[in-house]
């Protein structure tokens, strides 16, 4: 099924495939007229610039989409730089001279993103009077648990909250959130 216009009923309608050739021969849901339709282009193949960045060190890659994808600030792709693909998450997109949250992939000229595999997590632990900065390299997906006790260089914390990137923070005992999500954690020392 697809949807078209329709000369005898002059709307746009549900037609049903009946024969695909050089063009497709489709029958109208509505009115039941059969014609004939230019069959409808395939998707091109587009290789859109993306600046991929590592924790203080960026690259240049690019991203392979097709010319009617929609890509939107916060998805999760794959950019190719050079022989290794790395899952990236999109966290601009640049259109010409506009930045956008949301855009077709024929309209971007660089996705400007993260790399989320490999992630640093920043950790602050409080003890007294005292922080102590911790820094941990952790899968993307790996969980952290406010109120779950954890231990990274001999040193035992329990987490209090959790500052993600997009803005909330976690204080409820047992809310949790993946590494690729977090600013940084706060925590006491246990």
């Amino acid at each position: 099924m697809m949807s078209i216009h329709c000369p005898v009923c002059r709307a746009r309608s549900e037609h049903r495939i009946l024969r695909e050739a050089a063009d497709l021969l489709v029958q109208c849901a509505e009115c039941g007229h059969i014609h004939h339709v230019a069959k409808p282009s395939p998707p091109m193949p587009l290789q859109v610039r993306a600046v991929v960045s590592r924790e203080g060190e960026s690259s240049v890659c690019s991203v392979d989409l097709l010319d009617s994808d929609t890509c939107a600030v916060g998805d999760l792709i794959v950019a190719e730089c050079g022989d290794e693909a790395v899952g990236v998450e999109i966290t601009a997109i640049e259109a010409g001279e506009r930045r956008l949250q949301r855009a077709r992939a024929s309209d971007v000229t660089t996705l400007w993103t993260r790399a989320v595999e490999q992630v640093v997590v920043k950790i602050s632990v409080h003890a007294g009077r005292q922080t102590l900065p911790l820094y941990q390299v952790a899968d993307g997906e790996q969980e952290y648990v406010v109120g779950g006790i954890y231990t990274i260089g001999g040193r035992r914390f329990r987490i209090s909250h959790i500052k993600l990137r997009d803005g909330p923070v976690l204080r409820k005992e047992g809310w949790k959130a993946f590494a690729r999500r977090i600013k940084r954690i706060y925590a006491t020392r246990v």
